[in-house]
């Protein structure tokens, strides 16, 4: 039997919260017998006659449903737009009524984590706001604890309530150290306390 796996879930216009998305994922396979299972959405365009291929021309696949559905934790990730998520996180959010109907995603835990053109462009709001959709999920959130005590010292990213980077005006800002390392603690934990739970794949909650 495969061992259960966080879903670590973003969606990145430049790269950058590609890049945290894998530091994330460093930091869940920290933790023994739990994967990461990394996962992007496609670009949406207000031209419906535009859509994406089927399958990315590089990088993870797109996430379906069902990667979702038995998820053992979820970490998701967006760059900011104007304080919240961009819409093609939002759009493939909105698609899950079915897992809120059958109460597929309560009691798995999740985090959440973004990258900012700027130190005070949305870095907070942002992850507050993905947030949202969890919490009427009845998934629980995790944040980054203070035991991590980059959170004191950076000058760059990384709040409280999730992993943030600040990527500069032209979103060529590499990942500082402390950066990485916020992302890889909020990694660990999310699999630590998915292995707590211990939430049955699939299960139905109600």
């Amino acid at each position: 039997m495969s061992n259960p796996y966080i879903l670590v879930l973003y969606y990145s216009h430049k790269g950058n919260t590609a890049k945290m998305a894998q530091e994330v994922a460093r930091g869940i396979e920290m933790v023994p017998n739990i994967e990461a299972r990394v996962r992007t959405v496609p670009a949406i365009s207000a031209k419906t006659e535009m859509i994406e291929p089927g399958v990315p021309e590089d990088g993870p696949p797109y996430a379906t449903i069902d990667d979702l559905k038995n998820c053992a934790g979820l970490a998701m990730g967006s760059p900011t737009r104007f304080g919240n998520m961009a819409s093609a996180l939002k759009y493939f959010l909105d698609g899950t009524g079915a897992l809120w109907q059958s109460g597929a995603l309560i009691d798995k835990p999740a985090c959440c984590f973004t990258s900012t053109a700027s130190l005070h462009g949305g870095q907070e709001t942002t992850v507050l706001s993905m947030q949202l959709p969890l919490l009427h999920h009845g998934m629980i959130i995790l944040g980054v604890p203070y035991s991590e005590t980059n959170l004191f010292t950076t000058t760059a990213g990384g709040t409280p309530y999730g992993a943030s980077h600040m990527a500069g005006i032209n979103s060529d800002q590499p990942l500082a150290e402390s950066e990485k390392i916020i992302c890889r603690t909020m990694g660990k934990r999310l699999a630590s306390v998915a292995k707590l739970v211990g939430v049955g794949v699939g299960e139905k909650k109600h």
